[in-house]
Formats: structure tokens, C-alpha cells, sequence
């Protein structure tokens, strides 16, 4: 290597090491910014005051819930590996899951969960696995993306007096739009017919033409698996949620606080992730949608933060301690 290049070579990895730096401190300043400001436009007391005042016994459920909301995920991605990687280890899929989850929540977008995936499936490229996490993604995010949008047209409809007429034809472009995406996932066709075909005919992408087309592996046995399974895992989540504000607020307006649940899901999801773990985005839309339905700010705020921690956090650190227990294999 000569000199001059060797030199180069140094100083673009110097400024690819500072720029990463600098989005690494900017995404930190954004987190910690807005939950700040979440924390500050609550009565700090009255956090404190509700968590030691919280019903431990609705805690409990909350907890247990969580190893089935695990377990869901587990199955998916088994599913989803078994397709895709041709895998059939448990144990492979349990790590790469865990592992996933710690390289997710310090990364915006939860984009490190794609890496963290991959590290154990070392005999498959980042691509692939990647197109495995996307895939394995796509089904819990329309299932969302459905609950979601029916729940905010009904909002919108009931707390801003939108007309009725307004409100069916929300409805109606929503059930068109979900029933075609619906045909287009059940269809075995659809993926070779428009996808395959554009990929073979492009000579950029035709080189990744043999990535994609696991896609075509696809079928309506596990479409229709990993719906049901998403739909488990939404409902689990939402209900975790809901149980934990009635910890928090003693009240029992069960099916008010699954609607803010899943307003708050869909707010995190639709709204651009700028700080680590959507923290902030997530804590501010469940402030303001159950102070709609008569709830203090701090129970939002408790709710939402314990439901990181149970189900984003603490499984991250396993995933840490698996990653170390790898690394001593």
C-alpha cells in the first residue's frame, strides 16, 4: 500500500469513526431531550407517588404476559428462519432473537436488530438474514397498521365531532386498502409475477435476484400462520398496557385503555424514530391519549416506561448475557 493511499485510507476511517460518534451523541441528546420534557410536563411526585401506590397484583399478570409475548416472537422468527435460512435450530433461533433485541434498543429504528439477528447465522449473508428480519416484521407491523388506523378513525370521529359521512369513507378506503393488501399476501403468484421478474429484467438488481427469491418459498399455510401469530402478539402487547394502567390508576376502564393502547402503537410506529427505542415518542403519545380518556399524565408516563422495561429492556440484557455466554463457547 503506498503511502499517499495508506494515508487516505486512515483519515476516511478517522471521519466515518466521528460522524458515527456524532450520530451516536445526537440520537443520545434526543432520547434523554424528550423524555425530559415528558418528565418535566408531569408532576414528578406524582410519578413516584403512583408507582409506589401501584396495584402489585395486576403487576404479576403483567410479567407473565411477558414470557408470552416472548414466546410468540420466538415462534415467528422460527417460522420465518425455517423458510428463509433453512434452519431448524432452537437454540440458534433463540439467540439470534435475544441477541437481536440488545443490539436493538440502543440503535433508532431498532436497525441493530437486523446485525444482532445475523451474528449467529454466520453461514448466511447480512442480506439474507436481513430479508428475514424484514419479512418476519412485516406481518406484526400490519396488523398494526390495521388495529391502528381503525382505532384513530374512531378517535378522531368521537373526541373531534368529525362527521359521520367523513368517517365512513375513512373506513371504506381503510377495509379497501387492507383487502388488497390481504389478496396480495395470499396470492403465491404475486411475488414472482411482479418482484422475480422486475429483478431478472433490472441489471443492477439482477445480482440479488437469488436473495430475493426465497421469497417465492412463501405460501398461504404460513401467511396465515404468521397472522394469527401476529394478532397474538399485538393483543398481548396492548393488553399488557392496559393492565398496567389500571395498576397505576386504580380505575377499570378496561377497553378505553386498549384503545389508547393501540393509539399509542400506532403513534409510535407511523411517527419517524429520531431517539433510541422510539424513548420519548412513545411515553409522550401515551400521555396525551389517556389524558383523552381521563387519566392522569403520570399514568401514561408509568405505563408506557414499565412496559419498555419488561418487554424491551430486560430482554435485551439476557440477549447481553447470551452474547457473552456465546462468545465463551
Amino acid at each position: 500500500m503506498t503511502e499517499p493511499f495508506k494515508n487516505n485510507f486512515v483519515l476516511s476511517e478517522q471521519v466515518i469513526k466521528y460522524k458515527s460518534f456524532i450520530i451516536l451523541s445526537g440520537k443520545i441528546l434526543i432520547a434523554s431531550g424528550l423524555l425530559y420534557y415528558i418528565i418535566s410536563s408531569v408532576n414528578f411526585n406524582e410519578i413516584i407517588s403512583a408507582i409506589y401506590d401501584a396495584d402489585v397484583s395486576l403487576i404479576i399478570p403483567v410479567l407473565l404476559l411477558s414470557f408470552l409475548n416472548l414466546y410468540l416472537q420466538y415462534y415467528k422468527w422460527k417460522l420465518t428462519s425455517s423458510l428463509i435460512l433453512n434452519n431448524s435450530d432452537n437454540r440458534k433461533v433463540l439467540y439470534s432473537l435475544f441477541q437481536g433485541f440488545s443490539a436493538a434498543v440502543f440503535t433508532p429504528a431498532r436497525i441493530g436488530e437486523y446485525f444482532g439477528r445475523a451474528i449467529v447465522f454466520k453461514d448466511h449473508s447480512l442480506l439474507k438474514v436481513t430479508l428475514a428480519t424484514l419479512l418476519d416484521k412485516f406481518f406484526p407491523l400490519l396488523i398494526v397498521a390495521i388495529f391502528g388506523s381503525v382505532s384513530s378513525v374512531l378517535f378522531i370521529h368521537y373526541f373531534f365531532e368529525v362527521s359521520i359521512y367523513v368517517t365512513v369513507s375513512l373506513f371504506i378506503v381503510l377495509f379497501s386498502l387492507f383487502y388488497f393488501v390481504i389478496l396480495v399476501i395470499f396470492n403465491e403468484k404475486f411475488w414472482d409475477n411482479f418482484l422475480f421478474n422486475k429483478l431478472r429484467d433490472s441489471k443492477r438488481l439482477s445480482k440479488y435476484f437469488e436473495k430475493f427469491s426465497v421469497l417465492g418459498n412463501l405460501d398461504k399455510n404460513y401467511s396465515a400462520k404468521m397472522i394469527l401469530l401476529s394478532i397474538l402478539f399485538y393483543g398481548c402487547y396492548i393488553f399488557q398496557y392496559a393492565i398496567l394502567v389500571a395498576a397505576f390508576s386504580h380505575n377499570s376502564s378496561f377497553l378505553n385503555y386498549l384503545w389508547a393502547g393501540n393509539l399509542t402503537m400506532f403513534s409510535k410506529t407511523v411517527i419517524p424514530p429520531v431517539s433510541f427505542s422510539e424513548l420519548g415518542i412513545r411515553e409522550g403519545a401515551s400521555v396525551f391519549f389517556i389524558q383523552q380518556f381521563g387519566e392522569s399524565a403520570s399514568v401514561g408516563f408509568n405505563a408506557s416506561i414499565f412496559l419498555f422495561l419488561i418487554n424491551v429492556l430486560l430482554p435485551s440484557l439476557i440477549g447481553l448475557i447470551l452474547i457473552f455466554r456465546k462468545n465463551d463457547d
